[in-house]
C-alpha cells in the first residue's frame, strides 16, 4: 500500500506541471465502428465523476477518441481535427504523442471513420493496465483489479449482438463482470454520432448519454438506452402525426410504450392520436389506464382540444374525462 501511495505521489509530482495532464481518469473504455451503418461511438465507465465530460470524443463521419489514465482532454478535440484532415487513427495518434510530455501516464484509443484503430497505454499507467484492438473496435482499461478486463471486453463486442449501443453495453458490462475499475464505479457515459455527416451537428449525434454520479452507473447507463430508444419512437410518431400519416405515428407509439412501459404519457398520445380520428372506443381503455398512473393528465384533455389535438367536441371531451 505504501508503495502504491508513493508511486502515485510520483507521478503527481512529475505531471502536476503539465498543462491538462492531471485529472487521473483511471477507467475502462471502448471506442467502436458499426460498419452497417457507419456509426462512430464511444462507451466508458469509472470510479470519478462526470467521465463524460472528459473521456469520450466523436464527430460523425470523422471518428471517436478515448482520452483516459490522467487524462489530456486535448487527445478528444485534436485527434478528430487531425483525422478529419485526412489522417489515420495512427498516424494522429502518433503525431500527437509524439509531442506529450506525459505521455507515460496517458491512455487513448482513437478510431477513424474507415474502422482504422490505434491505442496508446504509458508506460506508467497504474496497474492493471492495457489495450486490445479488433476490427472496427479497441478497448482499453488502466487501475483495473485484473488483466482480464479488455481481453473480456474484447471478446464481448465481438460476440454480441444488436446495434452499436447493445454491443458497446455488452463490452462495458464484461469489464464489471471481470472486476472492473479496483477503486468501484461511479460515472458513465455513451456517445454515438452518424457515419455521414448532415451538417448540422445535433442531427449527427444518435445518442448522447451520461451518468455522472451513480451507485450502479452501467445499469443506469442500459436503463437510459431504453428509454432513448422509445423518445425516439415517440418523436417518430409526432413526426408521422404532423403529416398525418396516422398508422404510421400508432405504430410508433407502441413502440415507445413497449419500450418504456412505466411512463404512462407515452400510451397517453396514442390514445389522444385514435380519439383525434374518431376511433373513441379504442382510445378509452388506454386513457383509463393512463389515468389510473397519472391523473394530472386527464386535465390536459381539454387544453389539448383548445390546441388543436383533440376535436373541439364537447361529448368527447366529457366522455374522456370522465372514464373511470
Amino acid at each position: 500500500m505504501k508503495y502504491f501511495i508513493s508511486s502515485f505521489l510520483l507521478i503527481y509530482s512529475v505531471f502536476s506541471q503539465v498543462p491538462s495532464a492531471l485529472r487521473p481518469v483511471h477507467t475502462y473504455s471502448i471506442v467502436a465502428r458499426d460498419p452497417a451503418t457507419g456509426q462512430l461511438g464511444v462507451a466508458v465507465q469509472s470510479h470519478w465523476f462526470s467521465v463524460g465530460v472528459l473521456v469520450p470524443w466523436a464527430k460523425a463521419g470523422v471518428g471517436a477518441v478515448a482520452t483516459q489514465s490522467f487524462v489530456k482532454v486535448e487527445y478528444g478535440p485534436d485527434g478528430l481535427k487531425l483525422m478529419e484532415q485526412g489522417f489515420t487513427a495512427d498516424q494522429a495518434l502518433e503525431k500527437l504523442v509524439s509531442t506529450d510530455d506525459g505521455e507515460a501516464v496517458r491512455q487513448v484509443a482513437m478510431i477513424d471513420i474507415h474502422g482504422n484503430v490505434a491505442a496508446h497505454t504509458g508506460t506508467r499507467c497504474i496497474y492493471a493496465a492495457g489495450d486490445q484492438q479488433g476490427k472496427n473496435y479497441s478497448v482499453q482499461a488502466n487501475l483495473m483489479e485484473h488483466e482480464t478486463v479488455w481481453p473480456a471486453m474484447a471478446e464481448a463486442f465481438e460476440s454480441a449482438s444488436g446495434d452499436l449501443a447493445d454491443r458497446m453495453m455488452a463490452a462495458l458490462t464484461a469489464a464489471e463482470a471481470r472486476g472492473g475499475d479496483i477503486r468501484g464505479k461511479q460515472s458513465a457515459a455513451m456517445l454515438i454520432v452518424t457515419g455521414e455527416p448532415s451538417g448540422i451537428p445535433w442531427k449527427d449525434k444518435v445518442l448522447d448519454l451520461r451518468i455522472d454520479d451513480h451507485p450502479e452507473p452501467l445499469q443506469e447507463l442500459r436503463r437510459l438506452i431504453r428509454v432513448h430508444r422509445a423518445y425516439q419512437h415517440a418523436n417518430k410518431g409526432d413526426l408521422y402525426v404532423e403529416h398525418k400519416e396516422i398508422e404510421k405515428a400508432l405504430t410508433e407509439y407502441k413502440k415507445a410504450a413497449k419500450y418504456y412501459p412505466e411512463n404512462p404519457e407515452l400510451p397517453y398520445w396514442s390514445a389522444v392520436t385514435l380519439a383525434d380520428i374518431g376511433r373513441v372506443k379504442e382510445a378509452l381503455p388506454i386513457f383509463r389506464d393512463v389515468f389510473s398512473r397519472e391523473p394530472r393528465l386527464r386535465t390536459l384533455i381539454p387544453r389539448l382540444a383548445k390546441s388543436g389535438l383533440l376535436p373541439e367536441n364537447k361529448d368527447l371531451i366529457d366522455k374522456i374525462i370522465s372514464i373511470k
